[in-house]
This record gives structure tokens, C-alpha cells and sequence, in this order.
């Protein structure tokens, strides 16, 4: 029971990460289809999500088409209601709701002078009075949350939900572009950096295609305040300590080294994406505890 989902470029769709975070995040199986934005792969892609008209878009393992993250988060918690989507109080569930809503309807300042980019963190960005209301209210919005409903935990309801999932990329814009924010939202933010499938996310948009130069910006440039990846690099050649791919199964045809140690891979992606955050790979961090 797989569902598809297609998706922009992970490094600057911001709409597409969140939808991918309702399966990731909620261990629903998915098989995502990307198209790079801005060229005619997301037109073809698309075409076989009618009436769909931008990603992301799911398609049910029935072959219904479900468009719009809102929708798409509605009709998996119908489909999935022990993955915990929403919270399973009323009150904190309608407040999740109506957070998710405003998320997805709402800030537009803070969407247009940031667009997301997970690719750099920039040290200078100017910050204009309705992007500075827009952090306002989305402070006021979290402290709310965490304040009736988080119990201790780092999330806006306790355990992770579609509200985390709908504003995770605006953590990840505060993190890119180094958005001044308080003690409590930046520890907010630091939580959505670390969160694995956000993990995932960002270091598969790392290798998968070359820069958009419309998400660039000319800022000084930083690092990434995330975790800080293992010195994993790409090798040409093996042997490798696995004749498969630790993801896939199928033979090693690529390579990387780490800890003085070379694993193999199926592909240049699944290689690259390894080297760009390997401890956001349970697959691979269980191969490499073999080895110790």
C-alpha cells in the first residue's frame, strides 16, 4: 500500500518538503517522483496527477489524486489514523489544525524575501518590517502551542504532527537566511534541523541537481547551523566493506570513504546523499556499527 508523490527540488520547494514530511515523518510508504522546477520536467511529471496543477501532489495506491498539502495531511490522517498525525486531544488537535491552516495560507513576507534554499546559511540578511511581523506572529503562534500542549517535549503539541511538518520550512528559513528569533523558537528550529526525515530531506537536496539560481541570494554565507555531518567523501574506486547497496540491495557501482573505511552504493545519488549527512541513514549507520 505505496503511495506516489510527486515533488519539486528539494533544496527549494518548500511545499514539496512539507508534503514529503507527511510520510516520512509518520512512517507511511512513499515512492517520490521529482521534477526540477522552472523546466518542462514539471509539466511531464504532473501530467500524470491530473487535476493536479503543482507539486506536491500524492496519488493514492488506488490511483486518486490528492493535490494541496492541507488536503493531502486531511486524507492521510483519515487513512492512517493510528500514525498520529494530528494530536489525538480535541483541543490541541483544533489548535494544531488552525496553526497548519494559517501556515499554509498566511506570511507571505517571510515566503517572498526568503525563499527557502537549504543549500547555504546566510550572516547578513536585511530584515524588513513585515518580515519582522510575520516572525512576530509566528512566535506567538508557537509559544501558544508549546505553552498549553508541548509537556516538556521540543514540539508545538508534544509528540511531532502536522503542525511541526507544515513549519518546518520556515525553520528552515530562519536557519538559511540566520533570522534573529528568541531562545524558544531558535531551540524550536534547532529541533527541526536535527528531526531525521528532515535530515533526509535537506541532504538529498544537496546533490540532487545543480543550483536554481532563482533561491540565491548575494548575503555573506555561513555554516549551516544543523548537525554537523560525519567526514564522510566520495572515492572513485573500492573495494568496498559491502558487495550491495545498503538502500537498495542491488550490486556497488560507487563509492565513499568514512572513518578510513569504504562502503559502496548503487548509484551516484545514493552514494552522494550518504556523503552529505550520513547519520541521517539508519540503513547505512547499521552497516558501519558492523564494521566497528
Amino acid at each position: 500500500m505505496t503511495y506516489d508523490l510527486a515533488i519539486g527540488d528539494r533544496a527549494y520547494s518548500s511545499w514539496s518538503l512539507r508534503g514529503w514530511l507527511l510520510f516520512d515523518a509518520f512512517g507511511l510508504p512513499v515512492r517520490s517522483h521529482r521534477a526540477r522546477l522552472y523546466t518542462d520536467e514539471l509539466p511531464e511529471l504532473l501530467a500524470g496527477y491530473a487535476p493536479a496543477r503543482t507539486v506536491p501532489a500524492m496519488k493514492t495506491p488506488e490511483g486518486i489524486v490528492v493535490a494541496d498539502t492541507l488536503a493531502m495531511a486531511e486524507e492521510l490522517a483519515s487513512r492512517h489514523p493510528k500514525a498520529g498525525l494530528w494530536p489525538q486531544d480535541p483541543a490541541a488537535r483544533a489548535l494544531a489544525r488552525m496553526l497548519a491552516a494559517e501556515m499554509h495560507s498566511g506570511f507571505s513576507a517571510l515566503r517572498t524575501a526568503c525563499p527557502m534554499n537549504l543549500r547555504v546559511a546566510y550572516t547578513d540578511f536585511p530584515v524588513t518590517e513585515e518580515v519582522q511581523a510575520d516572525l512576530t506572529r509566528i512566535e506567538a503562534l508557537w509559544g501558544f502551542a508549546r505553552m498549553r500542549f508541548a509537556d516538556g517535549s521540543p514540539w508545538l503539541f508534544g509528540a511531532y504532527s502536522v503542525a511541526d511538518a507544515f513549519f518546518a520550512p520556515v525553520a528552515g528559513r530562519i536557519a538559511g537566511y540566520g533570522l534573529t528569533v528568541s531562545d524558544a523558537a531558535r531551540a524550536y528550529v534547532a529541533a527541526h534541523l536535527a528531526h531525521p526525515s528532515f535530515r533526509r530531506w535537506r541532504a538529498m537536496g544537496m546533490v540532487d541537481g545543480a543550483d536554481q539560481p532563482n533561491y540565491w541570494r548575494d548575503f555573506a554565507r555561513g555554516e549551516w547551523p544543523g548537525p554537523t555531518p560525519l567526514a564522510a567523501k566520495a572515492v572513485a574506486s573500492g573495494p568496498s566493506v559491502n558487495t550491495v547497496c545498503p538502500y537498495s540491495g542491488d550490486p556497488v557501482t560507487h563509492y565513499l570513504q568514512l572513518s578510513g573505511k569504504t562502503y559502496g552504493f548503487c548509484n551516484a545519488f545514493c552514494r552522494d546523499k550518504t556523503v552529505a549527512d550520513a547519520e541521517a541513514w539508519p540503513k547505512f549507520m547499521a552497516l558501519v556499527a558492523a564494521q566497528a
